[in-house]
């Protein structure tokens, strides 16, 4: 077969690897659409398929293999950086700590647990390296483990193809290994999902409740003479002010922070129903005025923003207020909607929900852009400029004590560590680190196929061999093992100690593994896609976690 692609191709040693990718890749996606019981191997059947082929003999020059698996593996790891960047540090903060807690003990956990088996059974460290991310659905920490095998002396070409093996060899047991776990969690404490979902929700509504409107009177004596940003518990309670009616007066205007108001003044604040009713307290009692209906002529747009001439400001230093006579009342970033306060910080793509008159609305969409056309425009500039950081940083050596070889980020850790840095920046100058959220998932997938179909294509000619060994049995009954213990462990402790919500604790299985196929099946099983909000929060640190992980498996031990 391979020599009949040869003929085909003149010899011509790109035409051959492009066709031998091509194939491999239209092969495998076709078959990550095969799904039982909404459980599929997704992108990763793109790995069986490089085996597959590999094992009947195909191939294509190692050099061009080595290029294209590493640029494929950049371009994967530095998008995930970008995409959670943003909220990766806000998922560190004290509402997700015990969620993150409990995943980093699930991916510290399953490396001790490599260690010990590796010692127990006597595998080699760079076999128990692709165990640990193959029994972890990890792709990114097996490219972490390749990379720090490199640097790596005295180490022969037939090891380096090991952690591929490895990591085949365990994957499968690690995909079905979770979601066991979560279905022996439910029988162990005999969870019903549905009351769980109803408790989850009804927590949520609790501690996220959706912004309201609210017109209050003001009868605290204490604040006549005040100008409404020195109103106390402003700040505290998250509220922002719309509109102002003054006593005595028919006339609606807008609450600008340094309009004074007096007792008898209406208001009309903003913020969630708790809040409201705190602020309520503060400032006196509800008013049957609806401040809404009496200013027709008082309007309030959203805007985009998108110009780059305000990324990085607050809107104190914009001063909307004085200049347009304009109040921002709420933002939205990605799916979240907040109050907004002067110390609030623009972004790119943060929707503004600005009350004013006609004129001082478009003055300010005018200002901030509003341009959607540029939300789905990409410019790759970002893009090359932060891949070619991002592999200067994993370049770079640090020392640790111990260690025989300085310690690098790699090809993996560095263009992820510098993704989430950018993202979390937003711009530098007039450099925008955006990208639309398809083009951003179209380029990681494309980065996570090309590295998954070189990286099957280098182990394939060993492969069956090996998983038909007795080395291959016993790898696969170590993989088992590191996907399942961790997780009980971290599940019951979760469960009967921190008294976690079913919700929650399957969403925090799924993200410490960070596995797709185990979040859809637990969103399956619950009927809601809740479990995607304790994934997300976890998957940050998770990610970050395996790849250091593995690194440190083949340096500590090789």
């Amino acid at each position: 077969m391979m020599e009949l692609l040869t003929q085909f191709t003149g010899g011509n040693e790109v035409a051959q690897a492009v066709l031998v990718l091509s194939v491999i890749s239209v092969t495998g996606l076709a078959l990550s659409g095969i799904k039982f019981r909404g459980v599929g191997l997704g992108s990763t059947a793109v790995l069986f398929a490089g085996l597959f082929f590999g094992e009947i003999g195909w191939h294509i020059r190692p050099e061009v293999l080595d290029f294209v698996r590493e640029f494929g593996l950049i371009l994967f790891v530095f998008t995930i950086g970008m995409q959670i960047g943003p909220g990766f540090f806000a998922s560190l903060k004290k509402g997700g700590l015990p969620a993150n807690l409990c995943a980093a003990a699930v991916v510290i956990g399953g490396a001790g647990l490599t260690v010990l088996i590796a010692w127990l059974l006597g595998i080699g460290p760079v076999a128990a390296a692709g165990l640990f991310s193959g029994a972890t659905t990890n792709t990114p920490a097996l490219g972490a483990a390749q990379q720090a095998l490199a640097v790596v002396p005295g180490v022969d070409a037939s090891a380096k193809a090991l952690p591929a093996l490895a990591y085949a060899v365990a994957y499968p047991g690690g995909v079905f290994g979770i979601i066991f776990c979560i279905l022996l969690l439910r029988v162990m404490f005999g969870i019903r999902p549905e009351r769980e979902l109803e408790a989850f929700e009804r927590e949520r509504r609790g501690v996220q409740s959706p912004l309201n409107r609210r017109n209050l009177l003001i009868t605290n004596p204490n604040l006549d003479g005040l100008a409404i940003g020195a109103i106390p518990g402003l700040r505290e309670t998250n509220i922002t002010i719309s509109r102002v009616q003054h006593a005595g007066s028919e006339a609606v205007c807008v609450a600008t922070p340094d309009a004074i108001i007096h007792t008898g003044d209406t208001i009309l604040a903003v913020g969630s129903v708790n809040a409201l009713e705190d602020f309520r307290r503060i400032v006196g009692e509800h008013s049957d005025a609806d401040l809404m209906v009496l200013s027709p002529h008082i309007l309030f747009q959203r805007a985009i923003v998108t110009k780059k001439q305000v990324l990085g400001k607050t809107l104190r230093q914009l001063e909307l207020h004085t200049t347009y006579n304009v109040v921002v009342t709420r933002f939205m970033r990605g799916d979240v909607e907040m109050p907004a306060d002067h110390d609030t910080r623009l972004h790119f793509g943060d929707t503004l929900q600005v009350v004013g008159d006609q004129q001082g609305l478009e003055q300010v969409v005018a200002l901030l852009g509003d341009s959607p056309k540029a939300l789905l425009t990409t410019n790759f500039l970002p893009v090359f400029l932060g891949l070619a950081l991002g592999v200067a940083v994993g370049l770079i050596p640090f020392a640790i004590p111990g260690l025989p070889v300085p310690v690098r980020l790699g090809l993996a850790g560095g263009p992820l560590v510098v993704a989430i840095a950018l993202s979390r920046i937003g711009h530098i100058g007039r450099v925008v680190w955006y990208f639309p959220a398809g083009v951003n998932q179209a380029l990681r997938e494309l980065g996570i196929v090309l590295f998954l179909a070189c990286v099957g294509l280098k182990a394939g000619s060993q492969f069956i061999a090996t998983l038909l060994s007795p080395q291959g049995l016993t790898w696969l009954l170590a993989g088992f093992c590191i996907t399942l213990l961790p997780i009980l462990v971290v599940g019951i402790v979760g469960r009967a100690v921190l008294k976690m919500n079913y919700v929650t604790l399957s969403g925090i299985i799924a993200g410490s593994m960070t596995d797709p196929p185990a979040l859809g099946f637990a969103n399956a099983l619950l009927k809601s896609d809740a479990p995607s909000e304790a994934y997300a929060s976890v998957y940050p640190l998770t990610m970050l976690l395996r790849i250091i992980c593995a690194q440190l498996l083949i340096l500590v031990f090789c």
